[in-house]
């Protein structure tokens, strides 16, 4: 009984003491390992307990010191942190306030020099102003002319110059302000000169090759073949339309020429192809007019164009058929390969006819003669006065497209209602250009018919009356 209270005695003291071991090694070291838990000690009798206890105060004791020497480490270095970071402090303002005072020198320094270079400088500085203003209108004028093909890359001197001027500390040297005069009176004696030199040249398909070229002053630039080239961005590219008209032979035959003078067109509109050229190059030719007609433009074309072959081809009936008519009336014998044989021939086949039987014979003969004559003449009579209708259609179908543009881009840019307009002129223009040939081709033909229907009632006449003439002497 004894030993059983003293073995207890001794498991409840050891527990309270490891739980109080255990409670302040948790707020100190919280990752160290447990020691031995209260059931692995026990002990026989009071004196084993007491050793226990002292033993456990002994270690506690130590680890004390021990967590106490940890505390004072940290604070002493803490304390030197502090330290360190109130003199990194001190020494940053110090170098602030030494900055400060040199930013202040420093701007009283910039004034001074200033108002000497400004003193310096004098009436200078006006010169100075007028060189650059002189300078950008250089650069603006190299940028766009046709001279820099030939020598590129002027204008970046101007552009630096600009730039150190504007700067107000550094001024430009006699060397370059030369140079400024130069590239001016360079730029004045290109412009009245023809030169011959090799550079690049786009194409319009976009590829780049080497070739002779001569530039026309500041005013146009053709290549050897004559072909026209525009300047744009520093490059030089084959126009993808040539004006033609001669001017790409003429260009031709001056860029072949070595001396002498020579006709040539060039634009004085501008240098990068202006308006003049443009204006060449943009006009539609007689082929992309007619295209512009759309369907009305073509029905109108086919429709005049059956008209002058039938007519052609009745004039081409009506003259062989004069020059055997003409034939007939030197002829005593009537042939009925032509009308007026035809219509002999039937006095000839009845000579014993009494005059008025012969007469209604004759009209009947004249009368059968008479449409053969006058075939298509009514069909062209139709196609002139339809062309001009026709021409009206289109008129009126290019102003319903050119007020459905005008509905959906507004009234602001022409070339949104340029097309309709180019439809309802262009088919205005083919209705009258059929009409008013079918008119004279018309007249024409109508002039012979009808001279040898008048030949047909005059003979036919003139052989009744001699009928009936004789018919009353008898």
């Amino acid at each position: 009984m004894t030993a059983q209270l003293v073995k207890a005695t001794a498991f409840v003291a050891m527990g309270a003491l490891a739980s109080v071991t255990a409670i302040a090694q948790d707020a100190a070291a919280p990752e160290q390992p447990a020691g031995p838990t209260p059931q692995e000690v026990a002990a026989e009798n009071l004196d084993q307990l007491l050793n226990l206890v002292k033993q456990g105060r002994s270690k506690a004791s130590a680890e004390n010191d021990a967590r106490e020497q940890r505390f004072s480490r940290n604070k002493a270095n803490q304390a030197a942190e502090l330290r360190k970071a109130e003199q990194e402090r001190t020494r940053q303002e110090q170098r602030s306030a030494r900055l400060e005072k040199q930013f202040e020198q420093n701007e009283l320094l910039i004034a001074a020099k200033q108002e000497q270079l400004k003193e310096r400088l004098g009436t200078l500085s006006e010169l100075f102003g007028h060189l650059t203003a002189a300078s950008g209108d250089l650069a603006s004028t190299f940028e766009v002319s046709l001279v820099s093909a030939q020598y590129p890359d002027r204008e970046g001197f101007l552009k630096d110059l600009i730039a150190k001027m504007s700067g107000s500390d550094r001024l430009p040297s006699i060397t370059e302000i030369e140079r400024v005069w130069y590239e001016m009176l360079r730029e004045v004696k290109e412009q009245g000169a023809v030169a011959k030199f090799s550079t690049e040249v786009a194409t319009p398909a976009g590829q780049i090759t080497s070739r002779d070229v001569i530039r026309i002053g500041a005013f146009n630039v053709v290549d050897t073949a004559g072909n026209y080239l525009a300047y744009q961005n520093d490059n030089l590219s084959e126009l993808p339309r040539q004006p033609g008209g001669g001017f790409n032979g003429a260009a031709a035959d001056m860029a072949s020429a070595n001396s002498g003078l020579h006709q040539v067109g060039i634009d004085p509109t501008g240098p990068t192809g202006g308006s003049f050229l443009a204006a060449i190059i943009d006009s539609p030719t007689p082929q992309e007019r007619w295209h512009q007609g759309g369907y009305v433009g073509y029905a109108i074309t086919a429709v005049g164009a059956f008209a002058f072959l039938l007519a052609f081809y009745r004039l081409l009936v009506l003259t062989l058929i004069s020059g055997k008519v003409t034939a007939q009336l030197k002829s005593s014998q009537a042939n009925s390969n032509n009308p007026l044989g035809r219509v002999l021939k039937i006095h000839e086949d009845n000579p014993a006819m009494d005059p008025e039987t012969l007469e209604l014979k004759m009209a009947e003969g004249v009368l059968r003669e008479t449409p053969r004559l006058e075939a298509g003449l009514t069909l062209l009579k139709i196609i002139a006065a339809v062309a001009p209708l026709m021409g009206l259609l289109g008129t009126v179908t290019g102003m319903i497209i050119t007020f459905q543009a005008i509905t959906i881009f507004g009234a602001g840019d022409p070339k949104a209602m340029a097309g309709g307009i180019s439809g309802a002129l262009v088919t205005t223009v083919l209705g009258l250009l059929v009409a008013i040939p079918t008119v004279l081709l018309h007249t024409v033909v109508n002039g012979r018919a009808q001279r040898i229907i008048h030949i047909l009632n005059e003979r036919a006449t003139g052989i009744v009356a001699e009928h009936a003439e004789r018919a009353h002497s008898k």
